[in-house]
């Protein structure tokens, strides 16, 4: 693709961008799947993004600072950190290099670029494209009615903010967004500053994702976050990782689940698609080895239909309790169950009424493959349960992951080493965001403390998560948006339905890294305020500053920028979130937000008297690992309003396809993390140069009268609604059948903005109902 192929003489007169990526398609190129992740291949894409982006040698000079005690968090995915063994080679993966790549490039979005391209002409390429223009470099403004962004400075922007937060009827006409990417200190200052404003409208990121994993757990276990470390994951018996793909979404996890292979674990994949990174893997740092065929990782994998996992699970503890009964076994931890657990009677009288055909007819697993995998686990004392959003972004998605917790309890593998449940977050800190307040709804002992510590009357209300907040803009409820970080329009289901939403808000404010499409489909007068990166140093007037976030395990540690920020009118995230609170709030003895933006252990020693398991934040976290923060399960304390963890019964979910009808899942390509397009190819699936397709099982393709790289038309039905993603090209792929799967954010169009998970209100982006229109 070139890299301006747009006419700079072309001047829209009125503002109507697309609120969806091109849908013209390139040359797509299929060869055969992958059977070994990492490896070689891996080395080789790193170098290449490193030298593209940054230049080879300050790109390998910043990557070995990357996950290391005296270096910066990877702005990637939130997988802990080896504590005494961390390589000097390097502790990141091939897609962290390329998140360090993306935000150390030394391309520039400046106000020449925005005077140049239209709003409406950047709208028409795609998101790869955007993302690969470069680092924002100055704070812009869209006014009313405007074709093109404008400089503005930023004592304008924030008395903008100020001046349109303070004249709204009611704080709750505000909605605050926050990105997984926010350090605990931005993130504890952005609710502050709502909080105080009047509004527990903290929409965020986890609300497309593992909502759902916090949901179910708090209501079994007491605690909305996993219970293991990574040391666990050597001492284990049984891995069993389930709606989840690590070698794309969490590559740095291969190298536990290596270790834990060579310790003698066994792992089952369970999921409606095969992954390269669960057949083989090769780690990039064993030279030695890169001859040989890699370690197989998978003992079983088990190809369950798109949301059948629930009857899968059933199944297999089903089995578990036959196994049980034969003498002399010990398939059930009985005196775990006994202690710690209730419920388990009802539990058991429901697993007695499942039949075995309803069980193998919804999952899609033959019964000796359930049989099979009872009992490798009936045999297993400590096990591991993993998965991400696989198992979260269906209706019944609470459901998926409380019978993953089921089934532990019946093992006694939560409490003890080597057991225990994963759920694999995202977002580096998407978990620390959510610990520090980020929710829109808090616990009341958080509102007391805030109002105790900063004299404030916070509201006590439930405030607005990402779906509601969306039907609030489009409502007109909401009228100025702000988000800290993250590509707001691309993240969310409904494309057309939010850019609709965004539309209706008098300001929409994306505090920014890089241009996205969230900056294109705006409100009526638009805010980019660009802010420093993970990798960059933050000078503030008490000299340089670091941040901390929190991991997948609850660690928490310190990030310290490394390079020279991208453009010196960059501000931090927290001194635009104090600036914003200047602008907008009245003076408060208490709320000292200058003090904090220029030293940031004021604001942890802040954290520190509001927020339980931070005390003496600021000594803790520079111990060489950070700390911990308390897990009540991980020491087998189940702080739910009984003390015991529960068992909990769910119904086996029935899908009744039609017959041109397919249940498609969105998934990532291996070139992109989240929404941030890093390449057009996705190599362990052996597809290069299109992202528009739709992966299908070829038995489906024949009966559907499909071919390879038939062009198509896809829509979605759901209650009445249709809706229209068009374009894509057929793929063949061994995925379960009936089962089709396509890359988001392209067809997050499809995904109906009424479609959640129940409880969590998750959007449903793993369960959407399609029919597949051959292009004429």
């Amino acid at each position: 693709m070139q890299a301006n192929p747009m006419s700079s003489n072309k001047k829209p007169e009125t503002r109507n961008p697309k609120p969806t990526p091109p849908e013209s398609l390139d040359e797509l190129h299929i060869s055969d799947t992958r059977n070994v992740a990492a490896g070689v291949p891996s080395i080789l894409s790193t170098m290449r993004h490193a030298r593209e982006e940054m230049g080879l040698f300050k790109g390998m000079r910043l990557l070995s600072k990357v996950n290391q005690q005296d270096g910066f968090d990877c702005p990637g995915c939130a997988w802990p950190d080896p504590a005494d063994h961390r390589s000097r080679l390097g502790e990141y993966c091939e897609n962290g290099a390329k998140a360090v790549a993306e935000e150390a490039t030394k391309k520039r979005v400046t106000p020449e670029f925005f005077k140049q391209y239209s709003v409406v002409e950047l709208a028409e390429q795609q998101d790869y494209w955007l993302g690969k223009q470069g680092r924002l470099t100055h704070p812009m403004v869209l006014r009313e009615g405007a074709t093109h962004y404008e400089p503005i400075t930023w004592d304008g922007a924030f008395e903008m903010i100020g001046n349109h937060l303070k004249a709204l009827d009611r704080p709750d006409a505000a909605a605050f967004y926050t990105s997984g990417r926010t350090s605990n200190e931005a993130a504890f200052l952005y609710q502050l500053f709502g909080r105080t404003f009047g509004t527990n409208n903290f929409p965020d990121c986890s609300n497309m994702c593992h909502e759902s994993s916090g949901v179910a757990l708090t209501e079994v276990i007491g605690i909305g976050k996993g219970t293991v470390t990574l040391e666990d994951f050597y001492q284990a018996q049984t891995i069993i990782v389930i709606g989840q793909n690590p070698g794309t979404n969490h590559p740095r996890m291969l190298t536990a689940l290596q270790k834990a292979k060579r310790n003698g674990c066994s792992i089952i994949h369970i999921n409606p698609l095969p992954e390269t990174g669960l057949k083989r893997f090769k780690h990039p740092q064993e030279v030695f080895r890169w001859l040989q065929a890699g370690t197989a990782l998978s003992d079983q994998f088990v190809q369950v239909r798109i949301n059948s996992d629930v009857a899968f699970l059933k199944g297999v503890m089903k089995r578990l309790v036959e196994l049980d009964a034969e003498e002399n076994s010990n398939a059930l931890d009985h005196a775990f169950i006994a202690d710690k657990t209730e419920g388990v009677e009802s539990f058991l009288e429901d697993l007695e009424k499942e039949d075995w055909d309803t069980i193998t007819q919804q999952s899609g697993v033959p019964l000796d493959e359930i049989h099979q995998a009872a009992q490798q686990i009936a045999s297993t004392e400590r096990l591991i349960i993993c998965w991400a959003m696989g198992l979260t972004q269906h209706k019944n998605a609470v459901g998926n992951i409380q019978s993953c917790v089921n089934l532990l309890l019946m093992k006694g593998s939560i409490g003890k080493p080597g057991a225990g449940a994963c759920p694999v977050r995202g977002h580096s800190n998407v978990q620390g965001d959510r610990t520090v307040g980020i929710t829109p709804n808090p616990k009341p002992a958080f509102l007391d403390a805030l109002e105790s510590n900063f004299n404030i009357s916070p509201p006590r209300n439930p405030g607005l998560d990402t779906v509601d907040a969306i039907r609030a803009m489009h409502s007109g409820a909401v009228k100025v948006f702000i988000a800290l970080g993250g590509n707001f329009l691309s993240a969310t289901p409904d494309t057309l339905y939010t850019a609709n939403a965004l539309h209706t808000c008098d300001l929409t404010v994306q505090i920014s890294t890089k241009l996205n499409r969230s900056h294109l489909i705006t409100g009526k007068q638009a805010l980019i305020l660009p802010c420093l990166g993970r990798t960059e140093v933050d000078i503030q007037q008490k000299g340089e500053q670091c941040v901390s976030v929190e991991n997948s395990m609850g660690i928490v540690h310190l990030s310290k920028g490394q390079i020279e920020p991208a453009s010196e009118h960059l501000l931090s995230e927290i001194d635009i979130v104090a600036r914003l609170a200047q602008a907008t709030l009245p003076s408060n003895k208490r709320l000292t937000w200058a003090d904090w933006a220029a030293n940031y252990d004021l604001i942890r020693d802040t954290i520190s008297v509001t927020i339980p398991g931070f005390e003496s934040y600021n000594e803790r976290v520079r111990q060489p690992n950070g700390f911990y923060l308390p897990n009540g399960p991980r020491e087998g304390v189940f702080k739910t309003d009984t003390g015991k963890a529960k068992f909990t019964i769910h119904a086996i979910p029935v899908h009744a396809l039609a017959n041109d009808q397919y249940m498609m899942m969105t998934i990532r390509s291996h070139d992109q993390y989240n929404t941030t397009i890093y390449g057009l190819d996705d190599r362990y699936r052996g597809l290069k140069g299109e992202r528009r397709v739709i992966l299908m099982n070829p038995e489906d393709m024949n009966e559907a009268n499909l071919t390879e790289r038939q062009v198509v038309h896809l829509h979605s039905h759901f209650e009445g609604e249709t809706r229209t993603a068009p374009s894509f090209y057929v793929v063949p792929f061994p995925i379960a059948q009936r089962c089709v799967a396509t890359y988001f954010p392209e067809t997050n169009v499809l995904v109906p903005i009424n479609s959640t998970a129940e409880r969590s209100n998750t959007p449903t982006s793993k369960s959407i109902v399609i029919t597949i229109e051959p292009a004429s």
